[in-house]
């Protein structure tokens, strides 16, 4: 069975936390990729970022509904309002950029990799050992994977 070491892409293009959002629009851009591990100067992974990351911070902001009950008001979906507004205002890497990623090691199957894909709703997994990034795996890996064990 083939695992993530077999089908990674082993030249990771990354950004770093202090990167400009334009620089970060440009890198995706110029390397027709949807997303980049975030690295720290210790080539330590400490988030991802992809177009969607992009995409939310040009999205209108969702101003939450307020109940009156009795002599009380409710704000209904208030929770996530002040993490928009943070993305929204955002010019950096840094404070787009998800900091709980889901990753995998290169010892990772592909079955486990789809798994993860499609449970975890990500399409983008960065292979690790040791918390560095020696790879990475996304969705044209997975198909062009599954094309080769198809053709077996």
């Amino acid at each position: 069975m083939l695992k993530a070491k077999d089908i990674m892409t082993k030249d990771v293009i990354t950004a770093k936390p202090e990167a400009t959002v334009e620089e970060l629009a440009r890198l995706l851009m110029d390397n027709k990729i949807s997303g980049v591990p975030v690295i720290n100067d210790n080539k330590k992974l400490i988030g991802i970022v992809t177009e969607n990351d992009l995409i939310t911070q040009n999205k209108r902001l969702h101003i939450p509904t307020v109940i009156r009950l009795f002599d009380a008001f409710i704000l209904l979906g208030s929770g996530r309002m002040e993490e928009e507004i943070k993305k929204m205002a955002a010019t950096t890497v840094d404070e787009i950029c998800t900091k709980k990623v889901v990753s995998i090691t290169e010892e990772t199957t592909l079955d486990e990799i789809a798994t993860i894909m499609a449970e975890q709703h990500v399409h983008l997994l960065p292979v690790l050992r040791e918390s560095m990034v020696v790879g990475i795996v996304g969705k044209a890996d997975m198909v062009r994977a599954m094309t080769y064990e198809a053709s077996k």
